[in-house]
């Protein structure tokens, strides 16, 4: 069993930027992939950004080149950092971890955070 914990979600304008974390507690977290989602309301799971236990980075076409996705295992520790956020970012972000890659869909991943909200303002 893996738990996941997400923070760091909140109200920010356009253009501004937030870092989420996702704290891992359980089995060795080093040898998962973990990743990124998101839902906005009435819309289905989106995938955002995913990074294999050998550090290979996979990330949606929506957001290449404005988020990073990394972890430090030794704090079993993911991060998503959100720069040049938009309003079309809205949504609950949820963090995922796995065994496998490439992992770029709900269904590859196995366990799941609660999730915390990102609000961007225009």
């Amino acid at each position: 069993q893996v738990q996941l914990v997400e923070s760091g979600g909140g109200l920010v304008q356009a253009g501004g930027s937030l870092r989420l974390s996702c704290a891992a507690s359980g089995r060795t977290f080093n040898a998962y992939s973990v990743g990124w989602f998101r839902q906005a309301p009435g819309k289905e799971r989106e995938f955002v950004a995913a990074k294999s236990w050998t550090e290979t980075s996979v990330y949606a076409d929506s957001v290449k080149g404005r988020f990073t996705i990394s972890r430090d295992n030794a704090k079993n520790t993911v991060y998503l950092q959100m720069d040049s956020l938009k309003p079309d970012d809205t949504a609950v972000y949820y963090c995922a971890a796995g065994s496998g890659w490439p992992l770029t869909t709900p269904s590859g991943f196995v366990y799941w955070g609660q999730g915390t909200q990102v609000t961007v303002s225009s």
